[in-house]
C-alpha cells in the first residue's frame, strides 16, 4: 500500500514538474516573440529623429497670432567635446550610473525603483535612464500614464538600435531645459555663467546639473537655497562614485557662484496678463510643468478679442494720468459662457508680472451689495420696499455697538426705497437688511454667485469688507447679465500638439440656472438706477458722473474704501469688472484717481459695444413692470414730479397711488389760494383807504 502511494506521488510530482517546465517554455516563448516584435517594429520603423519642432503659439478668438514661446530652436548644439568633461560626469552620476551598460531600459533599477515605491506604497523613487528621458523630451508628453511610459521605452529602444551612446548622451545634454529659456548645456551656461559650457568649473557644473530635475523650483535666480542643497547632493554623489575627492567636494560645495545678472527688459507681448493666464490654465489641463509646456510644440487658441483688448489698454492708458502710481485690475467677460475676452492685470508687466485681476483680493465695498439685494427679493423685498435711512447704531448680539455711516455724512432721514437705495448707494438700508436677514444668508448668496470665500457672516460684510479677486467680480455679475446662469471663467477655446492633433477642446454645455430668473432680473434692472437721475434723493446717483458718457443702457454697481475703488457693470452681451488702487493698500486721496475706475469701465464699455446691436435685457416670465413714485414706493401719478418704470414679480407691484405729492399739490395749491385771497384784501384796503383820503 505504501508502496502503491509512493508511485502516485511520483506520478503527480512528474506531472507537475512536467506542467511547471512547459508554462515556463511558453512564458519564455512569449517573451522571446514580444522581444522579436518590439525589435522587428523598431527597426522597420528606422531611427527616430534626435530633434523636434517646439515653439508653443498662442492664438486670438479669431485666430491671429498673439504670443511664441521659443523651444529647440533658440538652443545652442555643442559636441561633448566642447562640454566641462565634470559637467558629463556630474549628469552621468546624477541620472544615469549604468548609462553605458544597459541598452536603453535599465532592468535592475527599474525592480529596484518598484520595490522602493511598493514599500513607500507611492512613487518615490524615478527609474528613466538618460536615453528614456530624451525620448520623452524629445517625442512625448509628461503625463502620468502607463501608455506614455510604453512608448517611452520604445522610443528608447529606436534611439539605442540607430544612435550610439555618445550621439545620445549629446542629444540628451543639448536638448533638456533649463529653464529661463535656455534649452540644453551650453544655452543653459551662457545664460547663468556668462561663459561657454567647456569652461565650467566643479562648482558650476554641479549646480547646473541640479536645475532640470525642477527648473523653477532649483533655478537659482529664484530659488538659490533649493538649489545650494541639490548641488549638494551632486557633489556627495561625485564622491561616493570616486570622480572626485573628498577636499574638492568641499572647496566646491562653499564656493561662491557668480550669477549672471540680467537686465530687466521690457517683454513686447500682446496681453501679457492674458497670457500668463493662459498658460496657468494650460497647466490644469495638461498637468505639465509651464517650462515643459512652454517648449512643447503647442498650438494654443484662446478667447481674447484682439479689438477690446487694445480698447481695454486704451481706455486705462488715457483713464490714469502717467505720474500716477495707481494699479488697475480690469477684465472682460462673456456673460453667456465666461470666456475672457481682454485683461490688464497691472499698468506695466515690465515692471510687475503680478496679475491684479487673477491674483489679488481687495475689498468690493458698495459693489458687494448686489449680492445682498439679491438674497432680499428671495426673501420678500420690492423695489418698493422702504426702510428708514438715518444715523443709526446697532447693538448686535455680543453687546458691542456698530455705527456705519453713509458717504459724506448725507443721510434721507426718512423712508427711502430699495430702488433708491441701491442707486444712492445707501449703507444703513444695506446694513439693515443684511441684519434683518441674517449675515449668514448673505454668506451663502455670495456662494450661489460663485464667491467661494470664506467671509464673516458680519454686518459690515454688507458694505463688501471682505475680499474678492476682480476676475471673481465679473463672473458673478455675469450671472445676472445671463438671467442666472452659472459659469466659469475661462481663457483657451482648443489645444493641438505640432501636428494640429486635438489634444483638448472645450465643450459647450448649457449651464444651470442658479439664480430665480425673475428676481435676477429685477435686480439687473434695479442696478441700471446708478445711471438714473430720477432715482436722486438726499444726494446724487453714483453713477451720475459717466451717466452722460453712456448711450445704451447697463446695469452695475460701484464701490468704494478708502484704498479700493471698482465699478463693475454690464450689458446683455459683456461684463467688465475695474478695480483701482495701491498695491501697499495706502488710501486714494486724488480726485482723478477716486473717478478713474468708473472712466475706465465707461469708456470700455462704449468702445466695446460700438458696433455691436442694441439689446435689452429680456423680460423672463413672471415679471410684471409699474411706474412707480421712486419716493413713496407707490404708483405714481400726475403729481408726481420724477417717476420710474420698475419691475416686480408678478403679484407683488404696488396697488395704491401715492398719495405724498398728491397732498403736497393739494397744500401747494391752497397756500396759492391763500396767497391770492391775501393780495386780494390788501388791494380793497388800499382802494378805501384811497377813498377816505378823498
Amino acid at each position: 500500500m505504501i508502496s502503491f502511494i509512493k508511485k502516485q506521488l511520483v506520478k503527480i510530482e512528474n506531472k507537475l514538474l512536467r506542467r511547471t517546465i512547459l508554462s515556463i517554455l511558453l512564458a519564455g516563448c512569449a517573451v522571446v516573440l514580444t522581444a522579436v516584435t518590439v525589435y522587428s517594429a523598431a527597426l522597420l520603423l528606422g531611427p527616430p529623429p534626435l530633434s523636434k519642432g517646439g515653439n508653443t503659439i498662442y492664438y486670438s478668438a479669431d485666430e491671429k497670432v498673439i504670443g511664441e514661446e521659443h523651444g529647440p530652436e533658440s538652443r545652442y548644439w555643442v559636441t561633448l567635446d566642447e562640454m566641462s568633461p565634470m559637467l558629463i560626469k556630474a549628469a552621468l552620476t546624477t541620472e544615469d550610473k549604468r548609462f553605458y551598460s544597459h541598452h536603453g531600459l535599465d532592468v535592475k533599477r527599474i525592480l529596484s525603483a518598484a520595490w522602493h515605491d511598493l514599500q513607500a506604497m507611492s512613487k518615490v523613487q524615478g527609474a528613466s535612464t538618460i536615453t528614456q528621458q530624451l525620448a520623452r523630451n524629445l517625442y512625448l508628453t509628461h503625463e502620468k500614464t502607463w501608455t506614455r511610459k510604453l512608448k517611452e521605452a520604445f522610443y528608447a529602444i529606436r534611439l539605442e538600435m540607430f544612435y550610439d551612446k555618445k550621439e545620445i548622451l549629446e542629444g540628451y545634454l543639448n536638448t533638456i531645459y533649463y529653464g529661463h529659456g535656455a534649452y540644453g548645456v551650453e544655452a543653459a551656461s551662457r545664460y547663468f555663467f556668462d561663459k561657454p559650457a567647456s569652461q565650467l568649473d566643479l562648482s558650476e557644473a554641479a549646480l547646473l546639473t541640479a536645475i532640470p530635475k525642477g527648473p523653477s523650483y532649483y533655478s537659482p535666480y529664484r530659488h538659490l537655497d533649493n538649489a545650494k542643497n541639490r548641488q549638494e547632493q551632486i557633489l556627495a554623489s561625485l564622491e561616493q562614485a570616486g570622480v572626485i575627492s573628498e577636499n574638492e567636494k568641499y572647496l566646491a560645495a562653499r564656493q561662491v557662484v557668480q550669477l549672471t545678472e540680467h537686465a530687466k527688459e521690457a517683454e513686447n507681448k500682446t496681453a501679457p496678463y492674458f497670457l500668463d493666464t493662459v498658460l496657468s490654465e494650460l497647466q490644469d489641463i495638461l498637468d505639465m510643468d509651464a517650462e515643459v509646456i512652454r517648449s512643447g510644440g503647442y498650438q494654443v487658441y484662446t478667447t481674447l478679442d484682439l479689438e477690446q483688448q487694445h480698447q481695454l489698454e486704451e481706455t486705462v492708458n488715457k483713464s490714469i494720468s502717467s505720474s500716477s502710481e495707481l494699479q488697475v485690475g480690469a477684465v472682460a467677460q462673456n456673460p453667456d459662457n465666461g470666456a475672457v475676452t481682454a485683461m490688464v492685470g497691472g499698468r506695466d508687466y515690465a515692471d510687475s508680472q503680478y496679475n491684479r485681476v487673477t491674483q489679488a483680493k481687495r475689498m468690493p465695498g458698495s459693489s458687494f451689495k448686489p449680492f445682498l439685494y439679491y438674497a432680499a427679493l428671495e426673501n420678500g423685498y420690492t423695489p418698493a420696499t422702504t426702510l428708514l435711512s438715518k444715523p443709526t447704531s446697532f447693538e448686535l448680539e455680543d453687546g458691542t455697538v456698530y455705527q456705519p455711516s453713509n458717504y459724506n455724512g448725507y443721510y434721507a432721514n426718512e423712508p427711502i426705497t430699495l430702488a433708491q437705495a441701491l442707486a444712492l448707494s445707501d449703507n444703513i438700508y444695506a446694513v439693515k437688511t443684511n441684519l434683518f436677514l441674517g449675515p449668514k444668508e448673505l454668506v451663502e448668496t455670495a456662494k450661489k454667485f460663485g464667491i467661494e470665500e470664506d467671509f464673516a457672516a458680519v454686518p459690515s460684510l454688507a458694505l463688501g469688507t471682505g475680499a474678492v479677486t476682480v476676475n471673481e467680480m465679473a463672473a458673478a455679475y455675469g450671472m445676472l447679465a445671463n438671467g442666472g446662469k452659472s459659469v466659469e471663467p475661462f481663457t483657451i477655446e482648443k489645444i493641438t500638439d505640432s501636428h494640429g492633433k486635438v489634444l483638448y477642446e472645450r465643450e459647450e454645455q448649457e449651464p444651470s440656472h442658479v439664480l430665480d430668473p425673475v428676481n435676477a432680473f429685477i435686480l439687473t434692472d434695479l442696478m441700471t438706477g446708478m445711471f438714473d437721475e430720477s432715482l436722486n434723493g438726499y444726494m446724487r446717483v453714483t453713477g451720475a458722473s459717466i451717466a452722460d458718457e453712456l448711450t445704451r443702457s447697463y446695469a452695475g454697481k460701484s464701490g468704494t474704501t478708502k484704498t479700493d475703488n471698482w465699478m463693475v457693470g454690464f450689458s446683455p452681451d459683456l461684463v467688465t469688472s475695474v478695480w483701482t488702487g495701491f498695491d501697499e493698500n495706502k488710501p486714494v486721496e486724488n480726485t482723478d484717481d477716486l473717478q478713474a475706475a468708473k472712466e475706465i469701465w465707461a469708456g470700455f464699455m462704449e468702445k466695446a459695444h460700438a458696433d455691436l446691436p442694441f439689446h435689452a435685457f429680456p423680460v423672463p416670465d413672471g415679471v410684471v413692470g409699474a411706474y412707480v413714485d421712486p419716493v413713496s414706493g407707490e404708483l405714481a401719478t400726475p403729481y408726481c414730479e420724477q417717476h420710474r418704470l420698475m419691475y416686480f414679480a408678478k403679484g407683488t407691484e404696488p396697488t395704491s397711488y401715492c398719495s405724498l405729492h398728491h397732498d403736497e399739490e393739494q397744500e401747494k395749491q391752497e397756500q396759492m389760494r391763500e396767497e391770492e385771497d391775501e393780495e386780494q384784501d390788501n388791494g380793497w384796503k388800499r382802494w378805501f383807504k384811497w377813498l377816505s383820503r378823498n
